[in-house]
């Protein structure tokens, strides 16, 4: 379980873009609060933060063409067994995760290069 760092989004590949939407829908719903060692640090924000990454991800998707449940477009929703979040802050007012920092970054490079893809930095915005 990772949550790529946010500038990647839009590089990754199929693969991986598929699955990172698989692992904010897991976060959003049953998965919020399950201590995983690489996603610890977004139980210590509002769950409007995951939100906003899912939405950019979300974003990408059908950018790419895929369809998306329309349901997870709704800021409180949390999948079909969870119930909805009674209150989220306003997801456009939230930042990307602290961690998401330059290290991170080169950290997540050199995951996605140990599975044979090799993202040129000079595409990262």
């Amino acid at each position: 379980m990772r949550l790529w760092h946010y500038r990647l989004i839009p590089l990754l590949p199929r693969q991986q873009l598929l699955g990172q939407h698989r692992e904010c829908c897991a976060l959003r719903g049953n998965g919020w609060g399950k201590k995983h060692s690489t996603v610890n640090y977004i139980f210590k924000y509002d769950p409007a933060y995951l939100v906003n990454y899912h939405c950019k991800v979300i974003s990408e998707l059908e950018r790419r063409g895929y369809s998306v449940d329309p349901a997870w477009k709704d800021n409180k929703y949390r999948g079909k067994n969870c119930e909805k979040y009674e209150y989220i802050v306003e997801v456009w007012d939230c930042e990307e995760y602290p961690e998401h920092d330059d290290r991170y970054l080169e950290e997540c490079l050199a995951n996605l290069k140990t599975k044979g893809i090799a993202i040129d930095k000079s595409h990262i915005l």
